[in-house]
């Protein structure tokens, strides 16, 4: 892999680091699971590993964006999170913060496309 190549990926990581907690957000308006969060996600294009959501998790319940609950009447007990009243206030503005930041970047990039050739 060439320097290039490499730089690409560390850069676009970044960029999918930056969108991951709004991405965990957005599906934590009904009770989730980890495992079933992550297919989730994945579902959807967002790639998580389990190594990073847990942690990102216990973040967001520590911030009070996020609490948890055990379901214990199934084979296995399960550990559910669920936004909170905060988290759907930060949630609802990191959202609108998001569409402002997509919009920019769609203007700078169409203008800066516009401008080749």
């Amino acid at each position: 892999m060439d320097s290039a190549q490499e730089l690409v990926l560390q850069l676009d990581q970044e960029l999918r680091r930056g969108t991951l907690v709004l991405s965990v957000l957005s599906r934590l308006s009904s009770p989730q699971y980890g495992y079933s969060l992550v297919q989730e996600l994945e579902q959807r294009g967002v790639g998580i590993d389990a190594s990073t959501l847990y942690p990102l998790l216990r973040r967001l319940e520590k911030q009070g964006l996020c609490e948890a609950s055990w379901e214990t009447g199934g084979a296995k007990p399960r550990k559910y999170y669920r936004r909170t009243a905060l988290g759907d206030e930060v949630y609802g503005v990191l959202h609108q913060h998001w569409k402002t930041v997509v919009e920019n970047m769609e203007r700078l990039l169409g203008e800066e496309s516009g401008n080749e050739g």
